[in-house]
């Protein structure tokens, strides 16, 4: 989700640090091929990784979806399409929020694959894992308008059906003898998970603490909703981790809504100011607040303490309950990159996608056992969150985020581990973090050595960076095109207390001089793009890259009726064959 403020943390800049590491490697000089969004080159020859052998694409925005020659894109589901078998037809002039719990949700982010049977690695029969990460209230809601500082417009029903196409949708999907993907209607696997009616379950050190207590669950312990569902990742014990990003915009203030009130009067004297304003709540993205006390942090000051975590769900049982594992931090979760390490602990990187945040590893304490199945997910719960920190030399130390040691004490008000997962920002900033250009997509090169111990982080853009706050890994003020970082572990060892890092492109128009954009010597001319959002690597070892962009038209569906509607892509190359 783009980020519509942010705040400079208190970790030093550093700003004495030249950006001559920029062309240590003279960018994609090896073995790595990159496509995605228009951009495309070779690798160079005598490399180990395939490139790509499709035309890329010009540059340029319209309202229709294009994709190389040779290839097809087919809208396999759009927003409002049936999930499960009560949802009824999509009217975008008759919502209501229980049709909307049936229906695909708003805007999705991320998209997972579990292949049916889970251990076939079957690439035609599976399972869809999507996110809905937030609403846009004029283009939802024909005739409504922007909602406006006050949120005038603002009903009921409406915030009902908002959280209703927030969290997340399973499909069942199946390639037919004609290569085209197709739902597979009336699966038992169908499944919502919503921000206003999926209970979860919350797990790891902040379970169960005074700061996670409400009216609603004295216990602490569980939870309704997922919000602000970014991107994610799928276990390798064949569970889906969906991030909660930017859940500040989900919480209100009855005293901060008055717009004669002063700034920030919601925060004066509540328990969670400290927490708060460090996080930036409440962001008042929607109008939750005024119907349901839950989304009011005057009412209820620590509900918003249990969202901006990793949720784990369980995809082949659709009454499963989902769980929040707070072992791996609260923030502004992008997504969750899981791999198994060498010696057989699991290992998890998320970036925090905000102006000037972090980049973040859980290593769990015990090993990945293939028996255990799904119930390896306690591995999550068990273990040691650290944050990254860039060093002028070329290398990244792990910093172990853990109670009692260097500054996370009582006296900076740290009194156990649970508050060190509450305020994991915090934390990170007294620890000395690097401050990153709005970190996002992670991506693990999933090949075996000497491939394999590669981890990509796109770094999307930081227009707020200052020429005084330039560090190595930030080389560019008023950043508006973002980079992309190769970090490599040692022997491929993921719980390696410090790895190496380069940077391998840094975004831009290459034509245009004052940008200082970085990219391999092959790139063709319209093969360059800005803003890296979601990662992915292929099996081959090749880097996909997502970009942010929209337009205000009526696709897909191009019918003045019909507002512009989210939707799930099926890519298929004409005549068979991989893609790329």
């Amino acid at each position: 989700m783009k980020a519509r403020f942010g705040q400079v943390n208190g970790a030093a800049a550093l700003s004495d640090i030249a950006r001559t590491r920029m062309t240590r490697r003279g960018f994609l000089g090896g073995s790595l091929a990159l496509g995605g969004a228009g951009a495309l080159w070779p690798t160079p020859a005598g490399a180990k990784t395939p490139g790509f052998n499709f035309e890329a694409l010009g540059h340029g925005v319209d309202g229709h979806h294009h994709v190389a020659p040779g290839y097809d894109a087919r809208v396999l589901m759009r927003w409002g399409d049936s999930v499960t078998a009560t949802a009824p037809p999509f009217d975008p002039q008759r919502q209501n929020a229980t049709a909307q719990a049936a229906q695909l949700g708003y805007n999705s982010d991320f998209i997972g694959y579990l292949p049916l049977p889970l251990a076939s690695g079957n690439s035609r029969h599976g399972l869809l894992c999507v996110n809905h990460e937030y609403c846009i209230e004029e283009l939802m809601f024909p005739g409504l308008g922007r909602y406006d500082e006050n949120f005038s417009q603002a009903t009921r029903e409406l915030a009902n059906i908002e959280m209703a196409a927030i969290g997340g949708a399973i499909v069942e999907v199946a390639r037919g003898p004609d290569g085209l993907w197709q739902i597979v209607p009336a699966s038992r696997f169908a499944r919502r998970i919503t921000a206003g009616g999926t209970a979860m379950r919350l797990s790891g050190p902040a379970a169960g603490h005074a700061r996670l207590k409400t009216t609603a669950d004295p216990s602490g312990t569980s939870v309704i909703g997922t919000v602000a569902n970014c991107s994610g990742g799928m276990t390798p014990w064949g569970t889906w981790l969906t991030a909660e990003e930017s859940f500040l915009y989900c919480f209100g203030s009855a005293i901060a809504d008055d717009p004669e009130a002063e700034i920030d009067p919601a925060l004066v004297d509540h328990p969670e100011s400290r927490n708060f304003r460090r996080l930036g709540l409440p962001g008042r993205g929607y109008a939750w607040s005024r119907f349901d006390q839950r989304w009011n942090i005057d009412q209820e000051p620590n509900e918003a303490n249990r969202f901006g975590w990793i949720v784990e769900i369980d995809p082949l049982d659709p009454e499963s309950t989902p769980v929040k594992r707070t072992a791996l931090g609260r923030f502004s979760h992008e997504g969750a990159a899981p791999i198994v390490n060498g010696d057989g602990r699991a290992v998890v990187y998320s970036a925090d996608d905000h102006y000037f945040e972090y980049f973040y590893r859980f290593v769990s304490e015990r090993a990945f056992d293939p028996a255990r199945g799904v119930a390896n997910g306690d591995l999550l719960d068990h273990g040691i969150l650290s944050v990254a920190r860039f060093d002028a030399d070329g290398g990244v130390a792990w910093v172990p985020l853990v109670f009692g040691q260097g500054p996370l004490t009582p006296e900076n008000g740290f009194h156990s581990q649970a508050d060190i997962a509450i305020e994991t920002r915090r934390a990170a900033d007294l620890l000395g973090a690097t401050p990153l250009d709005r970190p996002e997509g992670v991506a693990i090169d999933p090949r075996a050595a000497p491939h394999g111990g590669k981890i990509y982080l796109s770094l999307t853009k930081n227009q707020r960076r200052s020429a005084e706050g330039l560090d190595a890994v930030n080389s560019r003020a008023a950043n508006l095109w973002g980079q992309i970082i190769e970090l490599t572990a040692p022997g491929g060892d993921h719980a390696a207390e410090r790895f190496s890092w380069d940077i391998l492109v840094a975004c831009g128009n290459p034509a245009e001089q004052q940008v200082a954009a970085r990219w391999h010597r092959d790139i063709s001319p319209g093969g360059w793009f800005a803003c890296p959002d979601n990662l992915a690597l292929d099996s081959a070892g090749r880097l996909w890259v997502a970009t942010d962009q929209d337009a205000a038209t009526h696709w897909p569906d191009f019918d003045p009726a019909m507002p512009p509607r989210p939707s799930i892509l099926a890519i298929t190359r004409q005549g068979g064959g991989r893609i790329g």
